[in-house]
């Protein structure tokens, strides 16, 4: 049985993303585009100020970044 993911706001992956090293490269509209120049990931983080991101967004999130939901806790 795989780990139960946090429930996490948008602020909260940007952070983990920024610690990765994650770059903000562009927004449009709620949606912004973060880079990670060292391997050519990019993911997409939908902004909506007070609202949790939901499951299947934040998984997609996580897998995109190259981690599993456990190192993706630790990193919170």
């Amino acid at each position: 049985m795989s780990p139960k993911p946090p429930q996490v706001k948008a602020k909260e992956v940007v952070r983990v993303a920024l610690r990765l090293g994650f770059k903000f490269d562009r927004q449009s509209g709620s949606h912004a585009v973060y880079y990670r120049e060292s391997d050519k990931r990019r993911i997409v983080v939908s902004i909506h100020s007070g609202k949790n991101i939901k499951l299947k967004t934040l998984l997609g999130i996580i897998k995109d970044m190259g981690l599993e939901i456990e190192e993706f806790k630790e990193l919170l």
